[in-house]
């Protein structure tokens, strides 16, 4: 496989990255999906958060209730190690099943995580790609389309690696602030660019983190 990180702050359309990527052929392993799909009711992950935060996490459905966790546990240091704990590990342990299952292919593999610069680490990638929009576009995609206020929108962003840390940390940088079909051409640039990286070795020396 070519095992290939892709990251990016929030409303850089690293997501809408991933989707054109995998339209090309790359299977996408996702840690948020990841993270969600361990946070459905009646799995693991999901009762030991009930159990530390109780039914205020929860919503009237019996689903995780996503906001009240963030405003929980984004202002509070002690309350984000607690998630991180019982998160991380689980998360951790099936990104590592699911790379292992494709290292034996000739696939292209990208290993979509949010955090991957604050880590500081690549967790086995060939390469790393980064989205990238000026922060002035994040706060803008963030109100428009995810109904934070301007406040908000820049405390997330803030909480993150800044914009030249991550293109600092960048192997291939796509730019997303033109439209649609400006994206469309920054992709297939990059899948040019992939298509020409060695196999990744495998297995790396250390498991991916979250």
């Amino acid at each position: 496989m070519k095992l290939v990180g892709l990251t990016g702050g929030i409303g850089a359309g690293k997501s809408s990255v991933s989707q054109r990527l995998a339209a090309r052929g790359a299977e996408i392993i996702d840690a948020d999906a990841i993270v969600k799909e361990l946070q459905e009711p009646g799995m693991p992950v999901f009762e030991a958060m009930v159990e530390r935060w109780g039914d205020r996490i929860v919503a009237a459905d019996g689903t995780l209730d996503r906001a009240a966790v963030a405003g929980i546990v984004f202002h509070d240091a002690d309350e984000l190690a607690a998630i991180n704990e019982i998160v991380h590990p689980v998360m951790k342990a099936e990104m590592r099943r699911r790379m292992d299952a494709a290292a034996p292919t000739d696939r292209v593999v990208i290993l979509d995580v949010a955090l991957m610069v604050e880590s500081k680490d690549r967790r086995g990638t060939s390469a790393v790609i980064v989205v990238d929009v000026p922060v002035e576009t994040q706060v803008a995609r963030l109100i428009e389309f995810r109904d934070f206020d301007e406040a908000d929108a820049r405390a997330r962003i803030e909480a993150q690696a800044g914009r030249e840390e991550r293109l600092e940390f960048a192997d291939f940088v796509i730019d997303n602030s033109g439209d649609e079909a400006a994206l469309d051409a920054e992709v297939e640039r990059c899948w040019a660019w992939i298509e020409t990286l060695d196999a990744t070795i495998w297995p790396a020396q250390e498991a991916p983190a979250g």
